[in-house]
C-alpha cells in the first residue's frame, strides 16, 4: 500500500511512536489522530503537525465524531496503567481493539501495535512468533503483557468477524527523537541513579528507531491479511540493555552503575526471520540511532 494521498487514522498519536508516525504521515496523506486530548496542549501539538486531532476515548466513549472510510488505521493507543486496574485496561486495550475495528471495518488495512511483552521471557534465545506467551512484564506493569495477548486475540477475532485484513506488529525496543526506553535510562544516568538490570544477563532486546518503523508501515499494511498475519518487529542489531547504556556513557561521559534485580524486565530477544522476509532489514544502526536521540532531545549532554 503506497501512502500518499490517503485517508489515515493514527490512534495513540500523541505517543512516542504514534507521534511520530502521524506527523510523518501527515506530510502526504489526510491523517486524523485520535487520542483522548486529556490536556489542549495535545491537541495543539497534533495540529502543528498537521494532524487532525479527534478526542475519543476507546474504551467507553463515543465514536460519533469518528470518521468511518479510513483507507488506513494504524492502532498504537495502549493503556498501561501501574495500579493493576484490569477492568479499566483491558476495556480500554482489548473491548476498545474491537470497537475501533468494527467501527472501522471498511478498511483496506488495519495495523495493530502489539509488544513483544506477550512472550514468556525466552531468555537469550530469540522469541519466535509461534513461540509460548506468558506474563513477561508483570515485575513493572502489572497488566501490560496479559492486555496485550486479550488485545491480539480480539484483532484476530475481528479481522475475521471484518473480513479486515490485518497485521499484528510485536514491537521490541522503539526509539528515537520521541524518546523511548534508552531515554529513560539517560535519565537515570543524570539523576546519578543505578539502572535496574536482570540478574540472568545480558539483558538483551532489538531496539528499533522510529525513521525503520516509519519504513516498515507501508509494508506492514501491504502484508495485512485475513487471518491476521502475526510479525515480530524490531532492529535487526540485537544488542544488550548492559550495552546501549554503556554507549550513553560514552556519549556524555556519564558511567552507568547497575542494580541487579528480577523485579525488571528480563532479556527478551526477538527472532526477525518473518520480518526480515516480509518487511526487508532495519537500516538506522542502534550507536547512530542513540547518538541522534541525543542531538535531538538534549544535544548539551553530547561531549566534544
Amino acid at each position: 500500500m503506497t501512502l500518499t494521498g490517503r485517508k489515515i487514522l493514527v490512534t495513540g498519536a500523541t505517543g512516542q511512536v504514534g507521534f511520530a508516525v502521524a506527523r510523518a504521515l501527515a506530510r502526504d496523506n489526510q491523517v486524523h489522530g485520535l487520542a483522548r486530548l486529556a490536556k489542549p496542549s495535545d491537541r495543539e501539538r497534533l495540529e502543528r503537525a498537521g494532524v487532525r486531532p479527534v478526542a475519543v476515548d476507546l474504551a467507553f466513549g463515543s465514536f460519533d465524531a469518528l470518521a468511518d472510510d479510513f483507507d488506513a488505521v494504524l492502532h498504537f493507543a495502549v493503556v498501561k496503567g501501574g495500579d493493576a486496574d484490569f477492568d479499566r485496561d483491558l476495556a480500554a486495550n482489548a473491548e476498545g481493539t474491537g470497537r475501533l475495528m468494527a467501527h472501522c471495518r471498511r478498511a483496506k488495512a488495519f495495523l495493530h501495535c502489539s509488544s513483544a511483552a506477550v512472550y514468556r521471557p525466552p531468555g537469550a534465545r530469540p522469541a519466535r512468533e509461534q513461540d509460548p506467551l506468558g506474563d513477561n512484564h508483570r515485575a513493572l506493569l502489572p497488566t501490560y503483557s496479559l492486555c496485550k495477548i486479550a488485545s491480539e486475540a480480539v484483532a484476530r477475532f475481528a479481522a475475521r468477524e471484518h473480513a479486515l485484513p490485518t497485521a499484528i506488529a510485536r514491537l521490541s525496543v522503539p526509539y528515537g527523537e520521541g524518546g523511548g526506553w534508552p531515554w529513560f535510562h539517560l535519565a537515570l544516568l543524570r539523576a546519578g541513579r543505578p539502572i535496574p538490570v536482570h540478574p540472568e544477563r545480558p539483558n538483551l532486546f532489538n531496539p528499533i528507531h522510529e525513521d525503520d518503523l516509519l519504513a516498515h508501515v507501508p509494508k506492514l499494511l501491504a502484508a495485512a491479511s485475513v487471518p491476521a498475519l502475526v510479525v515480530n518487529w524490531g532492529g535487526s542489531e540485537k544488542v544488550s540493555l548492559e550495552t546501549w547504556c554503556e554507549w550513553l556513557g560514552e556519549l556524555t561521559g556519564i558511567q552507568p552503575r547497575w542494580h541487579e534485580t528480577p523485579d525488571t524486565i528480563a532479556s527478551l530477544p526477538v527472532d526477525l526471520t518473518r520480518m526480515h522476509a516480509l518487511l526487508g532489514p532495519t537500516r538506522v544502526a542502534w550507536r547512530d540511532g542513540l547518538r541522534r536521540m541525543l542531538e535531538a532531545r538534549a544535544p548539551a549532554l553530547l561531549r566534544r
